[in-house]
């Protein structure tokens, strides 16, 4: 009798190869095993050998089910790294964007307070100007004692006068409450009302409540009326500074020793006593 197990067969019809392959590999270990323990067994003295018939385990896998979720898995992991790398560029560009936004509007807002400081420093330097203009004119007319054609009354520019005592009525009233109405609008060349003036267009203003049309130009209006004492003023006189006929400024006395011009563009429409700056002369056209 011979000494190799009989293994009866349990394959099964239409198994997949990996399959196969698990199968062959547990029955080629049995087969091993058991020829060891065959050898093993034997004696001098022949012993009825017994036959024994094993049934092979089937082994039920899945590969295709296990590589499928293998893929899924590694699929799902590589989307939610792209995804958490696109939110970190989002993040970085949205970071990036703001500070670049930020440093723009601090560099615009510092061109701006550049230029506004530069524009206030221009019209002080035209204030100062303007004010050494007239003095440099009121110390020529003094020097060479100039007096105005008309009347030939002296002009008396060191000396200030409070002028009339009587307060202004009519057409002068008029005159001196639409100036003193002006004061704290702007200065602006050119400029004839109503939100902003300059020194000849707001004495043109003025004189328009009176019903009295007086040229553009302080030139002009110096030369228009008759000409006044500084020591003999009344409410309503035009004041002027520069010579008459060629004035470069011009306002209206209100009373009291004091007057309402469109000085610069620095101090805007104010009163100012005379003593601030003397004018030249003045002239009477009511």
């Amino acid at each position: 009798m011979s000494h190799t197990a009989h293994i009866p067969s349990h394959r099964k019809p239409r198994r997949s190869a990996s399959k196969l392959a698990v199968r062959a590999g547990v029955a080629g270990g049995v087969l091993s095993t058991l020829a060891m323990a065959g050898t093993a067994s034997a004696s001098p003295a022949a012993e009825p050998v017994t036959e024994t018939t094993l049934e092979m385990p089937v082994l039920e896998l899945d590969l295709a089910a296990d590589v499928a979720t293998a893929v899924t898995t590694a699929a799902e992991n590589t989307r939610a790294a792209a995804l958490e790398g696109e939110l970190n560029a989002q993040e970085e560009s949205a970071r990036t964007g703001a500070a670049a936004e930020a440093k723009q509007a601090k560099e615009e807002a510092q061109e701006k307070a550049d230029a506004e400081k530069k524009e206030q420093e221009e019209a002080d330097r035209k204030a100062a100007a303007e004010r050494a203009t007239r003095s440099s004119a009121r110390t020529s007319l003094t020097s060479t004692s100039a007096s105005d054609s008309g009347s030939g009354s002296a002009i008396a520019p060191s000396k200030s006068s409070s002028g009339s005592s009587t307060p202004a009525t009519g057409s002068a009233a008029a005159i001196v409450n639409f100036v003193r109405a002006q004061v704290g609008k702007p200065y602006v060349m050119g400029g004839t009302g109503m939100s902003s003036f300059d020194c000849s267009g707001l004495v043109q203003a003025a004189y328009r409540q009176a019903g009295v049309t007086l040229p553009r130009m302080s030139q002009d209006q110096s030369a228009k009326g008759s000409s006044v004492s500084l020591n003999a003023l009344q409410p309503g006189d035009i004041l002027y500074w520069g010579s008459r006929g060629s004035a470069y400024h011009v306002a209206i006395y209100v009373g009291g020793g004091k007057f309402v011009g469109a000085q610069n563009p620095s101090t805007g429409i104010v009163e100012r006593s005379l003593s601030y700056d003397m004018p030249t002369g003045a002239v009477r056209v009511l």
